[in-house]
C-alpha cells in the first residue's frame, strides 16, 4: 500500500474529530440561542398601559441577573421607532453547525458508504444510490415541510404540527428500509437539521431583512414577516430534542437496529416533543405534568418493549475448549478485519470504540460487548460487512450463556 493510501484512514480520523468537534460547538451556540429567545418570549412581561415603554412600542420587558450584572431586554412589537447602529443578527450560529454537520455526514458516512450505509439484508444498493438517496432527502424534506408550512394549514399550528410529525415518521419508515438503521437515523436527523437551518437562512433572515429594509425607507414594517419567523423559530425549537438524540443514535445499536427502528424513533421523537413543551409552558407561567409524564412513560414503555430475551434456560455447556476455538475463529473471519491494533478493513484508522479482538484474551475480556452486539442487538459486524450468520451468532450466543469460557478456565 503507498504511504498516501496508508494514511488516508488516519487523516480522515482526525478530521472526523475536529469537525465534529467544531459541529458540538456550534450546536451548542444554536442550540442555546434558541432556548434562550424562546424562553425570553415566554417569559417577558406586557409594560403597564400607558408607561413611556408602552408609548415606544414595547410588547414585553424582563430584568435579569447573570454574571454580576443585570439585563433588561425589551421586545418590540414590530420595529422600535428608531433602528439602532449596531444591531446583532443570530445567523451564523446556525449556518455554521449546519455546514459542520453537513461535512460531517461526507466524512463518516459518504467517503466510506459501503460500511456505513449499505446493510444488503435492507437493500443491495451501490454506494452512489446510497449517497443520492441520503442527500435527496435532505432536500425533499425540507420542499415538502416548507409547502405544508406554507399551505392553509400553516396558520393551525396544532393540525400542522401533526402532519410534520407523521412526514417524519414516514420519512423514517421509507429511510429504515433503503438505508442502514445507523445511516436512516442520521439522515432523519439531517432532514430535520436542513428544515432548521433553511429556517433561518430563507424565512427568518429574509423577513428580518425586509422589516429593516421597510424601516429604513421610511416605511412601516409588514408584521406577518415576524410572524412567520416567530412560527418557524418556534418550530425550531420543537425539533431540538429529537435531533439531540440522533446525534447521539449511533451509539445505541438497540433502537436503530431494531425491526421497526422508525416507529421506535418517532416514539423517541415524540417524547422529546412532549418534554420540550412541558418546558415552554412552564416558561409562560403553567406547569402541566401531563406532558413530561407522558413522554417520560412513552421512553419507559420503549425501554420495556425493547428489552432483550433473557437467555434461555440450562443453556447447553458443551466443552469450554471447542466452543472457545469456534468463537475465536468466528471473530477472526467475521470481526478481525476492524477490531484488531492495526485494522485492515478500508476506512478504519483504528478499532471501533478501541474495541480489538484479535487475541483470546482480548475475546475474554470483551465477552459481554461481543455477546450484545452480535446476538442482542446484531449491530455488529458494521452492516454485516463480512456475512456473519444466523448460525455464527448461534454458535457466540452459546458459548455466552453457557458462561463464556476460553477453555483455558
Amino acid at each position: 500500500m503507498d504511504v498516501f493510501g496508508y494514511l488516508t484512514p488516519y487523516a480522515l480520523e482526525w478530521l472526523n474529530l475536529l469537525v465534529r468537534w467544531l459541529h458540538i460547538i456550534t450546536g451548542i451556540a444554536w442550540i442555546g440561542a434558541s432556548f434562550y429567545f424562546v424562553w425570553l418570549d415566554n417569559t417577558i412581561r406586557p409594560p403597564a398601559p400607558g408607561s413611556e415603554l408602552a408609548k415606544k412600542g414595547v410588547s414585553g420587558e424582563l430584568w435579569a441577573v447573570h454574571g454580576g450584572g443585570f439585563y433588561n431586554p425589551q421586545k418590540y412589537l414590530v420595529a422600535p421607532a428608531e433602528l439602532p447602529k449596531e444591531l446583532h443578527w443570530f445567523k451564523w450560529e446556525a449556518y455554521s453547525t449546519w455546514l459542520s454537520g453537513f461535512a460531517l455526514l461526507f466524512i463518516v458516512y459518504y467517503f466510506n458508504a459501503q460500511a456505513m450505509m449499505v446493510d444488503r439484508s435492507v437493500a443491495d444498493l451501490s454506494s452512489w444510490q446510497a449517497v443520492g438517496i441520503g442527500l435527496g432527502s435532505l432536500v425533499l424534506g425540507w420542499i415538502v415541510y416548507d409547502l405544508l408550512c406554507r399551505s392553509p394549514l400553516g396558520k393551525r399550528d396544532l393540525p400542522l404540527g401533526v402532519l410534520i410529525f407523521l412526514f417524519l415518521l414516514v420519512s423514517s419508515w421509507v429511510l429504515t428500509h433503503l438505508l442502514s438503521g445507523r445511516a436512516a437515523y442520521l439522515h432523519v436527523g439531517a432532514m430535520i437539521g436542513t428544515m432548521m437551518v433553511a429556517n433561518v437562512a430563507m424565512v427568518i433572515i429574509p423577513g428580518q431583512r425586509k422589516m429593516v429594509n421597510a424601516m429604513l425607507a421610511g416605511q412601516k414594517p409588514d408584521p406577518a414577516y415576524g410572524i412567520r419567523a416567530k412560527q418557524r423559530s418556534v418550530h425550531n425549537n420543537y425539533f431540538t430534542l429529537p435531533v439531540l438524540f440522533i446525534m447521539i443514535s449511533n451509539h445505541y445499536a438497540m433502537t436503530y437496529r431494531h425491526e421497526h427502528a422508525w416507529a421506535v424513533l418517532g416514539v423517541i421523537m415524540l417524547a422529546g416533543v412532549l418534554i420540550r413543551h412541558f418546558f415552554n409552558l412552564r416558561h409562560k407561567g403553567r406547569i402541566a405534568w401531563k406532558y413530561p409524564a407522558a413522554g417520560v412513560a412513552l421512553l419507559l414503555g420503549l425501554a420495556v418493549a425493547l428489552a432483550p430475551k433473557a437467555p434461555a434456560q440450562g443453556a447447553a455447556q458443551g466443552d469450554a475448549k471447542a466452543q472457545f476455538a469456534t468463537v475465536s475463529t468466528i471473530m477472526a473471519q467475521r470481526c478481525v478485519a476492524c477490531h484488531a491494533q492495526q485494522p485492515t478493513q478500508p476506512g478504519f484508522a483504528a478499532a471501533p470504540a478501541g474495541v480489538m479482538l484479535h487475541t483470546p484474551e482480548l475475546i475474554h475480556q470483551n465477552a459481554a460487548r461481543i455477546y450484545q452486539q452480535t446476538v442482542q442487538t446484531k449491530a455488529m459486524p458494521l452492516a454485516n460487512l463480512t456475512n456473519m450468520t444466523d448460525a455464527e451468532r448461534a454458535q457466540i450466543a452459546a458459548w455466552f450463556e453457557a458462561g463464556a469460557k476460553t477453555g483455558n478456565d
